[in-house]
């Protein structure tokens, strides 16, 4: 029994111990590329499914900004309205005011001055005119003054004009046009009803 060799089956056994590393080793490499795929397939579906989500909410935020400038283009429109009727609420509550101006300017010219222009620039008035005397002027200044609808009356010029009489006088003034208490209160009161 000494003289058994065993070296061929052995060799034999390497070998088949091989070929069956080598077939594990393909059927390892096999379902390791399956599963790659698999996996690389379900995360190219996964993607595909984000695409589509975020492509509709692009769609539904396009929507949703054309809600939101046509609600900013409205709100434009509703200042213009809410600014065109306050201008208007405005017009129709001083519509006399500029009837009492030129009628109360009247009563406070003095005998002796007359206008040549009255001229109107948002709330101030110029007004150039002659007057037999400086006196009438000081007189014409001082009227306006206490006048409830005119305020700060400011002499500008004052000349010679002997073309109109002796001691005649060419004159250039600037008065404030105000607003009287009573007509605000007037406006007041037609504003709460």
């Amino acid at each position: 029994m000494a003289k058994i060799n065993l070296l061929p089956w052995r060799v034999k056994e390497r070998e088949e111990k091989k070929k069956e590393f080598i077939g594990v080793m393909a059927g390892v490499a096999i379902v390791a590329a399956g599963i790659a795929f698999l996996w690389v397939s379900h995360m190219n579906g996964k993607v595909d499914y984000q695409n589509q989500r975020n492509q509709m909410l692009q769609q539904e935020i396009a929507e949703l900004d054309k809600k939101v400038a046509e609600i900013s283009e409205l709100q434009e429109r509703r200042e213009e309205l809410l600014s065109l009727m306050e201008l208007i609420r405005n017009l129709e509550g001083t519509r006399s005011v500029i009837v009492h101006h030129f009628d109360e300017l009247v009563r406070a010219i003095p005998d002796g001055v007359y206008l040549t222009s009255v001229q109107r620039e948002n709330d101030m008035m110029s007004l150039s005119g002659y007057a037999e005397s400086n006196n009438r002027v000081s007189s014409f200044m001082r009227n306006l003054d206490a006048s409830e609808w005119y305020d700060a009356p400011n002499l500008s010029s004052v000349e010679a004009a002997p073309e109109e009489g002796e001691q005649a006088n060419a004159f250039q003034m600037r008065v404030k046009t105000v607003v009287s208490k009573a007509q605000i209160e007037l406006q007041k009161e037609q504003e709460g009803q």
